[in-house]
C-alpha cells in the first residue's frame, strides 16, 4: 500500500504464477530492475518438524547487497531500507550485517508504513510521497473498505493474490 501510494510500482515473485520460471531467477531479474529494495527479515521464525528458521528474505537482501557491490553502475545506485522486528534482533541470526542501518517496526504496520514512507520520500527526494502517519491513516481506511471491494468483484480478502492487491490499491487510490 505505502510503495503504491508513494507513487512507485511494487515488485515482488508473486507478481507471476508461473510453474515453468524458476523463482530465485525471478528474484534475481526483479533485483536487477530496481532501484530501491524494501527487505524486511523479521520472518525468519522457526518452522516445521523440526523447527528450522525460513530465510527466504535474507538470501534476497543478500543479493540485492551484492548487486550494488559488484555490479556496473546502475546496480551500485541501489539503495535499500532493511527492517526488522527489533532493533538489534537481527543480530542473532545474521550479525555480518551488523554495519548496516536496521528499521524497526515492532511487527506494527503503522510504524512500518512512517519507515518505509520516510525512506521513500528522503531516497527519491520526491516532495509526492507523503508522511507516514498520513499514509498509515490511509491504510486503515482502505483495509475498512476492502471487504466490500473485495464483495464487488466477487472475490474474497484472504484469497487476493499480490497482483490482485495491487490492482486493488492503485483502483481505491484513484478514486
Amino acid at each position: 500500500f505505502v510503495v503504491i501510494r508513494s507513487g512507485f510500482r511494487p515488485r515482488c515473485a508473486l507478481e507471476t504464477d508461473d510453474g515453468a520460471t524458476n523463482r530465485f531467477a525471478l528474484i534475481a531479474d526483479i533485483i536487477e530492475e530496481c532501484r530501491f529494495g524494501i527487505h524486511d527479515i523479521s520472518r525468519t521464525d522457526s518452522d516445521g518438524i523440526p523447527p528450522l528458521p525460513r530465510f527466504n528474505m535474507p538470501l534476497e537482501l543478500g543479493l540485492f547487497l551484492g548487486a550494488r557491490r559488484y555490479g556496473e553502475k546502475p546496480q551500485k545506485e541501489k539503495r535499500c531500507i532493511i527492517l526488522d522486528s527489533e532493533r538489534y534482533r537481527f543480530q542473532r541470526f545474521i550479525s555480518d550485517i551488523a554495519g548496516q542501518d536496521i528499521h524497526s517496526h515492532d511487527n506494527t504496520p503503522s510504524t512500518c508504513i512512517e519507515e518505509v514512507a520516510t525512506w521513500l520520500r528522503t531516497q527519491s527526494r520526491s516532495k509526492t510521497v507523503p508522511g507516514g502517519r498520513a499514509i498509515a491513516l490511509e491504510f486503515v481506511a482502505f483495509q475498512a473498505v476492502l471487504p466490500t471491494i473485495c464483495k464487488a468483484q466477487g472475490l474474497e480478502p484472504d484469497e487476493l493474490t499480490f497482483g490482485d492487491f495491487a490492482t486493488l490499491v492503485a483502483e481505491y487510490l484513484t478514486v
